[in-house]
């Protein structure tokens, strides 16, 4: 019997069969232990009578055994899995299983890796399919960390008609899910609905008027702005003429990520780093649609991930494949090597936008430092996630000396945290703060207003 494929589930591998236990269900080991007040309550009454027990516990065992003999043998079984998933999203595992004859109830256990189930465990319940005769179950997980995820060991677990006796079976697997950066943002429609009416959209237009790329000479109209009149050209010609410019493109953009232990802290549900990397991999792609060119940046302690410059948007799964590469790291961020390490691997001017989370003083004097010494060549962007919980603790009421406390003490890291914005400020540097649902269009947006202003170039 052929087992059917769901069309919404992609991956599929087989599962042969292992050898067979045969277990007492929980219904045998219930009636089982009923025996022994039953064995003290004929003891008490009916002396003589007390072989009538063991003949009944070795009758339960016997139907225990046979009843798992009738629970039929399994003929074939298929783990169905998504190959690729992206952070933060929910999937879906399924197992089909195959049966000589109709079994009892039907269990499914997984084992795999905890970035895809808590405790690394998923429970499914099979259920017969008339339509194909296999039993099939499903069960939803939600990937909380990018990486490859595995499918370590499948077991099954069926009833015989009586519910005494069941079978088991498990298999060591290696099915590998890879937990990939989450690109919803970009194939989202509104989105493509930009891309294609926006200014800096699919189709590569001059820009006359604006821009610093000299373009041609055009006769001056009243409204145009007369910084831009060519007086050397106006009195050959015994008129006036104004220069127009093309809107600036073929710029590069560095995305920086912080991959040290303060943006592995999760926001609701989900690491700052994935949401730096969501946020990212949007206006990568709306950069690369307007003709400018994007690198991936990785450090912590060290220096992980530096992608040559994607050209244009066919290179866009280049940095998917290496941002999903960016790894969680429980160790403090190297922000005088970092930075150093990408200023001498940008030989023109460019756009660097630095993800980044501090939670010390100490830190950010280092980050502020080794920023500083980057803006003197380059226009820097820095973003970094608001803390919404901390604001919660600092505006909740003081009901009592620890709430009191609390509130104290979120105030004055948020108070820490206001000063070194507004250091980075007075260096040069614009500054993101948003909450994770918003970091995205706050980033593309702050990109297209530089690029409207012809400010990186």
């Amino acid at each position: 019997m052929k087992l059917r494929r769901p069309g919404w589930l992609p991956a599929i591998t087989l599962v042969p069969t292992l050898t067979l236990v045969i277990v007492p269900t929980g219904r045998a080991v219930l009636l089982l232990a009923l025996t022994a007040p039953l064995a003290l309550l004929v003891a008490a009454l009916a002396p003589g009578l007390w072989s009538v027990i063991p003949a009944l516990a070795g009758t339960l065992l016997l139907l225990t055994v046979l009843d798992g003999l009738l629970a039929g043998r399994l003929i074939d079984a298929r783990l169905i899995a998504p190959r690729e998933i992206a952070v933060g999203t929910t999937g879906a595992i399924a197992v089909l299983a195959d049966f000589a004859r109709n079994p009892g109830a039907v269990a499914a256990s997984l084992a795999l890796d905890p970035r895809l189930a808590p405790g690394g465990r998923l429970d499914l319940t099979l259920a017969p399919d008339p339509a194909s005769g296999a039993h099939e179950g499903a069960a939803n997980f939600t990937a909380n960390r990018r990486g490859n995820g595995t499918v370590t060991r499948l077991a099954l677990r069926w009833h015989g008609p009586l519910s005494l006796g069941a079978r088991q079976t498990s298999r060591a697997l290696a099915q590998e899910l890879c937990v990939v950066p989450d690109i919803g943002p970009v194939r989202s429609p509104a989105l493509q609905v930009f891309l294609r009416d926006s200014q800096f959209g699919i189709v590569a237009r001059r820009l006359r008027g604006e821009g610093t790329q000299f373009e041609a000479l055009a006769e001056y109209q009243p409204g145009m702005d007369r910084r831009r009149i060519d007086w050397k050209a106006s009195a050959r010609h015994s008129l006036l003429y104004a220069r127009e410019y093309e809107a600036e493109r073929n710029n590069q953009i560095v995305f920086a990520f912080d991959c040290g232990q303060a943006m592995c802290e999760p926001v609701a549900g989900l690491p700052r780093i994935d949401r730096a990397v969501t946020a990212a991999l949007t206006t990568a792609w709306v950069a690369l649609k307007g003709g400018d060119r994007v690198a991936l940046f990785g450090f912590a302690a060290q220096v992980s991930v530096a992608t040559p410059f994607a050209q244009d948007a066919r290179g866009f799964h280049r940095l998917q494949e290496a941002a999903a590469t960016l790894d969680y790291r429980a160790e403090e961020p190297n922000f005088t090597l970092a930075l150093a390490s990408l200023t001498a691997r940008l030989q023109r001017r460019s756009l660097v936008v630095v993800f980044s989370e501090f939670t010390d003083p100490a830190g950010a004097e280092m980050m502020i430092e080794s920023i500083g010494r980057l803006v003197a060549r380059h226009r820097v962007v820095f973003v970094t996630l608001a803390d919404e919980e901390l604001e919660e603790i600092a505006e909740a009421a003081p009901e009592s000396a620890q709430t009191l406390a609390m509130a104290v003490t979120a105030d004055s890291l948020l108070r820490q945290r206001a000063l070194v914005v507004q250091r980075l400020r007075q260096l040069g540097v614009e500054v993101i703060t948003a909450p994770h649902r918003l970091i995205g269009t706050r980033l593309l947006d702050a990109y297209l207003a530089i690029k409207r202003a012809e400010g990186i170039g």
